[in-house]
């Protein structure tokens, strides 16, 4: 047995070498490195060929030997050996079956070892082929209980997210859990045990709404987690009381116009005032907002709507109403129905957004336009007054359209595209599928099935939604999701969730296509108030033939028999009448 040099690229492989499969490249590209940074540290073995051959066969040391060829090393360093009996079989597989990598805690020890050495973080990582971060991890093990360490170097080793837990944890505490859970000779440890007593409440930066001048003022001090994902912030704190009060001083320092901070239910949600109903779309100027901090310590907005005043009932109105004195009420269980009053408000709110981006953005055509301008004012929520009005929908609010279309002067003065954006603009005010006063009925859903509003409903496969919707309503989108239903509620829902998370889910019940009834109805209106009309204008145009002809008549008259004497007096009551009519 003795050492040379030898071309790598001269040396050949042995046919009875025990490791057959390939190696990982991820595997290569390590040894690799490291052979690069510090040369190959353990000799391959060789033996001379067997039968008159004058070259050398590889016993032990293949990927070695490949990896130099790679590196471009000319030369390299061999263990000569004497060819055995069997080829070097024996000895292949026994180097290959008893060789155990070193375990977390010897290679801590060992890198400890070379910075006592004056190696630095950096080039321990390049000689090991490891990142910088795994370095800095495996130090990570110096805040853990040397008698631990002893534990975990027998082969009982707490999983990562353990591990983590208890590295950042103080030695005192430490020992006194070790104390209480230390396993009897022989045992493994409880390490979950170990790790759930030294858990803390962690404050991540990432959900920070502060900046620098607060953490300092609140004395709030990051921690880095060295295990955690090295392409996310991982700092931390657990001075979770110094936490919280930067971000409420945050908060009190950035509440918009019409806001408040609220309170938390026991779910984590915004307590919101009474009445008020929560607005799920894009909020709109009349809004409130409320800021609140979630149960990760993460400041949270809502908006919500607070309802408008209605005016008081006359006399002898009747608010609500009541089962008869004398009648007879059996209380029946009620079937869920598969759409909330929550799922609905949402609905309102969503399909109103898609409705104006629609009416923003979406291609339409003149006429269409015009004729959405004239179903427009038929719907439930326009109300055109007299007198000076400025409540939900009145003149002075589409004054600010008109004045687009207007001259100094007064007189109409506008291009075609500057019309286009103010129908659009008035049909944005006007049109509106929110429940409540403001909804424009069955007429925002023609108009929004006309311009193709439903290419523009958000994803609504949220919990949020999905919260709203019965069982069987649940199940029947897990169909047309081929999700399959699970035995719990709460199961399909999440299931459902996760599917749609890089989906699109639109339910049905929120599309604009018109709901048969309603349409029946309208046109059922629109002919009654036809018949009416034609009726009165029949009377109108009646009266107005006879008062020409009257006319006519007199006309005449005054042209065969002409009376100078009464020019004066005609003129007189000419004026009176025009003074009565300028009353």
């Amino acid at each position: 047995m003795h050492i040379m040099k030898v071309d790598p690229r001269s040396l050949k492989d042995n046919p009875d070498n025990t490791r057959q499969s390939k190696s990982t490249p991820q595997a290569d590209a390590l040894l690799l490195a490291t052979i690069k940074a510090v040369g190959i540290i353990q000799p391959p073995v060789i033996f001379a060929e067997v039968g008159g051959g004058n070259g050398y066969v590889i016993e032990a040391g293949h990927r070695r030997t490949r990896m130099a060829i790679a590196a471009g090393l000319e030369e390299i360093e061999v263990l000569v050996v004497e060819a055995a009996n069997d080829n070097g079989a024996m000895r292949s597989m026994v180097e290959n079956i008893a060789r155990e990598p070193l375990n977390p805690v010897d290679q801590w020890r060992g890198i400890e070892r070379l910075i006592a050495l004056d190696w630095t973080e950096e080039a321990i990582a390049v000689a090991l082929a490891l990142p910088v971060r795994q370095i800095r991890k495996l130090r990570l093990l110096a805040n853990v209980l040397p008698a631990m360490l002893d534990q975990m170097a027998l082969g009982d080793m707490p999983n990562e997210q353990q591990l983590r837990t208890i590295a950042a944890a103080h030695l005192d505490e430490q020992k006194e859990v070790w104390k209480a859970q230390k396993p009897k000779k022989g045992q493994p440890a409880t390490w979950f045990q170990i790790a759930n007593a030294l858990s803390k409440t962690r404050m991540y930066a990432k959900d920070a709404s502060f900046g620098d001048d607060l953490r300092e003022a609140y004395g709030i001090e990051w921690i880095e987690d060295l295990f955690a994902p090295a392409d996310e912030d991982s700092r931390y704190t657990t001075n979770v009381e110094a936490y919280l009060g930067a971000q409420q001083e945050w908060m009190t320092n950035n509440l918009p116009k019409k806001g408040v901070i609220a309170e938390v239910t026991q779910w984590g949600e915004a307590k919101l005032p009474q009445k008020a109903s929560r607005v799920y779309g894009k909020p709109s100027k009349g809004d409130h907002t409320a800021m609140y901090l979630d149960r990760n310590g993460k400041v949270q907005t809502v908006h919500y709507r607070m309802p408008e005043e209605m005016k008081t009932a006359g006399k002898g109105a009747v608010v609500g109403g009541g089962a008869t004195a004398g009648n007879d009420v059996i209380d029946a269980p009620k079937q869920r129905p598969d759409v909330t009053q929550k799922g609905h408000d949402m609905i309102g709110d969503l399909r109103t957004d898609a409705l104006h981006e629609a009416l923003a953005r979406a291609p339409i055509e003149d006429d269409t336009l015009m004729a959405l301008l004239v179903i427009a004012f038929a719907g439930l929520n326009v109300r055109v007054d007299s007198g000076a009005n400025d409540t939900v929908f009145g003149a002075k609010r589409f004054a600010r359209h008109a004045v687009r279309l207007l001259a100094g002067d007064g007189k109409l003065s506008f291009d075609i595209d500057t019309l286009r954006v103010a129908a659009r603009s008035m049909l944005i005010d006007v049109l509106s599928c929110r429940r409540g006063m403001s909804n424009s009925g069955i007429v925002s859903r023609i108009a929004g099935e006309a311009i193709g509003a439903d290419g523009y409903l958000p994803n609504m496969g949220t919990e949020d939604f999905l919260l709203c919707l019965s069982r069987q309503a649940l199940e029947a989108s897990c169909k047309d999701a081929a999700v399959l239903p699970r035995p719990k509620v709460r199961e399909t829902r999440s299931a459902l969730v996760e599917h749609f998370r890089k989906g699109h889910f639109v339910h049905p019940a929120a599309l604009f296509t018109p709901d048969p009834r309603e349409l029946a109805d309208l046109i059922k209106k629109g002919e009654i108030v036809e018949e009416e009309d034609t009726v009165t204008t029949g009377d109108a145009t009646d009266g107005l033939g006879e008062l020409a002809d009257d006319s006519a008549a007199g006309e005449a008259a005054n042209l065969d028999a002409p009376d100078p004497e009464a020019g004066d007096d005609a003129a007189d009551e000419d004026e009176t009448a025009y003074g009565i009519a300028a009353e």
